[in-house]
């Protein structure tokens, strides 16, 4: 079978990856120099399957609507008009009901979790390293009223039987000893165990190593122009230097999928949403995070990536706009000032920011298409990295026919039908 995965951030690299186990012939085409160049290079660094859930929840247009008044607010809204803006926005406040959120959050919750275990099998076969580290994260609360609402969430994680631990100020900090100086700002926290960290970005860099052994052809610096279709069949694609013909293709663009598809007449709901980060070096072990901390009142993951602290968060709905303004780095680099202070030297730090593909649901969007030949693995939002390789692992299975280990039905985009 002669496949071809477009875009090479972690979810398309993943994809390839399990494509060519399978024994696919596999071509990865990216108009990058390398992989994880957009999204995937300075996203949080937390694998996170515990706290899978939608944005669109009971409480949030209430919330929202605070937020839009506040400084250091974790959404941002750019109230420009356009209608598929406007479009994604109404359908995610149709979202936020009890019933609906259950359901989104079961399947985020189910997919994350495969894919965890699929990070645990991935470092069993290959060895591969990306500064990673198995010692759980820590939702940090700052308010009683944080710690009462995290009730609902919890109810959640026991019936999946997802291991967490409700824990006091004082125990937080006897796991993050670095939040010491703190320790009277935090009312609490829900820790997860079985979470995981890492740099996404190196684990791409080593994971393509590995897909060069499998024989997978990487074309970069490459242009997509098309994806050619006849009868609703797929032929191939085109890009701006030549035309290529392929028994599968699979679309892995993040945001960028969308445009692709509506060329297709398939109309999918992923939007971008823009998130910022900031890397900074250690320099003083005694006062940095040891895994990854999140700041539930702002939103801010805060995570130990060897020995620099990634900080990633706030939510923008701007578009494609992908500017750094040093007004939008404020939040998360306040956080890590509050947090983890004593730990860097903040101005010397790096920011970032990239586009979040996001459904209005929540839940990616992963199966085959109205195309014959034709398969889509994109939507993740924030959790990219955490379901990656769960992600890649369910695709190639559907697409070499196989039986997917999870159910995959509700993963596609016939849902929205």
């Amino acid at each position: 079978m002669n496949v071809c995965v477009l875009g090479s951030g972690v979810v398309g690299l993943t994809s390839a990856y399990y494509l060519a186990k399978k024994g696919a012939k596999v071509t990865v085409i990216d108009r990058q120099a390398s992989p994880a160049m957009e999204t995937s290079f300075a996203n949080a660094g937390q694998i996170s399957p515990g706290y899978s859930a939608p944005w669109a929840a009971p409480g949030i247009p209430l919330k929202a609507a605070k937020w839009l008044f506040q400084k250091h607010a974790p959404l941002r809204v750019n109230f420009t008009p356009s209608v598929e803006k406007y479009t994604w926005m109404a359908k995610m406040l149709g979202q936020c009901t009890e019933s609906a959120y259950n359901v989104n959050k079961s399947r985020m919750m189910a997919l994350a979790e495969y894919s965890r275990d699929q990070f645990v099998e991935l470092r069993k076969d290959i060895g591969i390293t990306y500064e990673d580290r198995q010692l759980g994260t820590l939702q940090l609360f700052r308010t009683q009223q944080q710690v009462d609402a995290a009730e609902k969430d919890i109810k959640v994680l026991k019936a999946l039987g997802v291991p967490h631990e409700q824990l006091t100020a004082q125990e937080c900090v006897n796991i993050e000893t670095g939040l010491r100086p703190v320790v009277d700002k935090l009312a609490g926290g829900l820790r997860l165990p079985g979470d995981e960290t890492g740099d996404c970005y190196l684990f791409c860099q080593n994971l393509k190593t590995e897909c060069d052994r499998l024989g997978v052809t990487f074309r970069f610096n490459e242009n997509i122009k098309s994806i050619d279709a006849q009868f609703g069949r797929l032929s191939g694609v085109t890009t701006d230097k030549e035309t290529l013909n392929f028994d599968k293709v699979l679309v892995c663009l993040g945001s960028y999928s969308t445009e692709l598809m509506a060329s297709l007449g398939i109309h999918i709901p992923v939007y971008p949403i823009k998130g910022y980060s900031l890397t900074v070096a250690i320099q003083d072990e005694q006062y940095a995070p040891i895994s990854t901390v999140m700041d539930e009142t702002y939103k801010v993951a805060v995570t130990r990536l060897g020995g620099r602290i990634r900080a990633a968060g706030t939510a923008e709905i701007n578009g494609f706009n992908l500017d750094l303004p040093e007004s939008r780095t404020e939040t998360i680099k306040h956080v890590v000032g509050d947090l983890f202070g004593q730990g860097c030297d903040l101005n010397q730090a790096e920011y970032w920011t990239g586009l979040r593909p996001m459904t209005y649901d929540g839940t990616p969007i992963i199966g085959a298409t109205d195309v014959s030949g034709l398969y889509l693995n994109t939507g993740h939002g924030t959790l990219g990295w955490t379901m990656a390789c769960g992600s890649g692992r369910v695709i190639a299975d559907l697409m070499c026919e196989t039986k997917t280990d999870i159910p995959a039905d509700e993963l596609s985009v016939a849902r929205y039908r």
